[in-house]
């Protein structure tokens, strides 16, 4: 089970007023160039937890992976000119090691490391007998259990101060932005470990400028803890994600425009009508549920006459004629498409489940 962390920890180990900011540039590429970023973003910002790739898994080789270890004197040198926190990301023991030695505040472990749990497993084992906050990047594609193994790992070499990293998810269709939110999945993880810190990485999932504020203020509004945004002092010379960074003065420009939303409110009128609402969305799910159940049963029940008659379980045309007379129902109801075929599917392989049962 992935422990818990108590706010108290959390503040501890971060330091920093919410929301935590991660910013820097996607890559460290010279001392000048990571002075003059950090530089910047200190002119507006005082608090913040400076990032910088040292190490870059390239998908294809010939392509910029990073300076090396000579990288962490820069951010180091960072940290004791402007008194910000510094992390960088790892991908291997040898990695941690080089970070630990240069006194890393901070490490997190990058999305194409989370796939794969032997990498996971090694780290896991080069961090037993220290302390240092690790931050746990969401697997490249949307498999929630391999995210929290990776968590569950981390912490089984003794670390107690984990966060994660929402960076979005590689899907078939990603829509307008470079990754895929999905943001039912981070809520998912949240619900779960609602006292782990997680911090959205604005910039992979915008993969443009122009989406980073609604991405930003879309994470604020779910209550994540936090933003990651790869901040370049000349973005369009990056070598690296140059197509998503900002400057730091469009992200004093970004940040400035987010409205910050409280978790409670001390309007008695809407205290008292927010539990009247949740009272009837509380009796509304009740009888979804009882419906549910009783569809379920009739499942059952065709499953069997289906047995007693050796009829195919499943009924392909049958099947597009339901999806479609409810699509067209539901939508007209004011209900999205893409949240109704979502349940419809999920109703109907339950459906085929119940009917699978009853043949054995």
């Amino acid at each position: 089970m992935v422990q818990e962390l108590s706010t108290a920890d959390e503040t501890l180990w971060l330091g920093n007023k919410k929301p935590y900011y991660f910013f820097g540039p996607c890559s460290a590429e010279s001392r000048e160039q990571v002075m003059e970023t950090a530089k910047g973003i200190a002119a507006n910002f005082d608090q913040v937890i400076f990032r910088a790739g040292i190490w870059k898994p390239r998908t294809r080789p010939g392509t910029f992976e990073g300076v090396g270890v000579k990288g962490l004197d820069w951010l180091k040198e960072v940290k004791e000119t402007f008194g910000f926190k510094i992390t960088t990301e790892v991908a291997t023991a040898k990695h941690l090691e080089a970070c630990l030695k240069a006194e890393m505040d901070v490490v997190w472990i990058g999305a194409r490391t989370t796939v794969n749990p032997f990498s996971v497993q090694e780290i896991a084992d080069a961090l037993e007998g220290v302390q240092i906050p690790v931050f746990v990047k969401n697997p490249i594609y949307p498999d929630l259990s391999l995210w929290l193994g990776a968590i569950e790992r981390i912490q089984k070499a003794g670390i107690k101060q984990v966060g994660v990293i929402h960076r979005g998810f590689q899907l078939q269709d990603n829509g307008p932005y470079r990754n895929n939110p999905f943001w039912d999945l981070a809520i998912r993880l949240r619900s779960k470990y609602p006292n782990i810190p997680m911090i959205c990485d604005v910039s992979h999932i915008s993969g443009t400028p122009d989406l980073l504020e609604h991405v930003a203020q879309k994470a604020i509004d779910l209550d994540m803890d936090g933003l990651m945004i790869e901040t370049h002092v000349f973005p369009e010379k990056a070598l690296s994600d140059s197509q998503q960074q900002v400057n730091p003065e469009l992200l004093n420009q970004i940040v400035a425009q987010l409205t910050p939303k409280n978790k409670v409110s001390t309007n008695a009128a809407f205290k008292t009508n927010l539990e009247r609402l949740r009272e009837q969305i509380d009796l509304v799910d009740d009888e979804l549920l009882e419906k549910l159940a009783v569809r379920m049963q009739l499942a059952k029940q065709i499953g069997i006459d289906k047995k007693q008659n050796n009829v195919t379980i499943l009924q392909i045309e049958r099947w597009k004629r339901t999806l479609e007379r409810s699509l067209k129902n539901g939508t007209s109801l004011g209900l999205s498409t893409k949240f109704l075929e979502g349940m419809l599917h999920l109703i109907h392989d339950e459906s085929i489940r119940k009917q699978t049962d009853s043949l054995e």
